[in-house]
């Protein structure tokens, strides 16, 4: 499967651990079904650009949510890993966001974000719109971290209804054809 923008998102099943309120929870694609959707990938619990990451991103969930768009995490390690992750790490004690579990690495093979060789994910975002489509995806290397304010500004266009120019913010006008 070639997952591109425009193209339906893959759906999935898988367990999440939500750290806030300490408990394992089986979570669909379909469960989200008329939200828009931030899903991101990362490459692997207890590393180092990871929880940065995660952290930002739970930082920033209200802004997300403002916006009608449910976060949520995925890579390859276990829930059971992720747990035993956000107890020990305080960056990601009380995290508002659920990590999926893609022991299976199905989720990140469909997604087209698993490095097969090291058997984790690259750094993969994904924007889904409420109909399921992918409006969005950005790939990056191993060590090099995400910048959310990006992933919300990218967020704002999409659902501002029109065309944005090259360094559109929240707030410009949309381009008149």
């Amino acid at each position: 499967m070639t997952v591109q923008v425009g193209s339906p998102a893959p759906n999935f099943k898988a367990q999440a651990y939500l750290a806030q309120s300490d408990q394992f929870k089986e979570i669909s694609l379909e469960d989200y079904k008329g939200k828009w959707v931030c899903l991101y990938f990362y490459p692997m619990d207890f590393t180092f650009v990871c929880p940065t990451e995660i952290a930002a991103f739970d930082a920033e969930i209200e802004k997300f949510q403002k916006r009608g768009c449910e976060l949520m995490t995925c890579s390859c390690d276990s829930h059971y890993v992720h747990k035993g992750w956000c107890d020990a790490n305080p960056m990601l004690k009380g995290l508002k966001h659920p990590m999926l579990a893609d022991t299976t690495k199905r989720i990140s093979m469909d997604f087209g974000v698993l490095l097969a060789d090291k058997g984790v994910s690259l750094r993969g975002t994904f924007i889904i719109d409420p109909e399921g489509l992918i409006r969005w995806v950005n790939i990056n290397d191993l060590p090099v971290g995400r910048n959310v304010d990006e992933v919300l500004r990218v967020l704002d266009a999409l659902q501002s209804g029109g065309l944005t120019a090259c360094n559109w913010s929240p707030g410009d006008a949309n381009l008149k054809p």
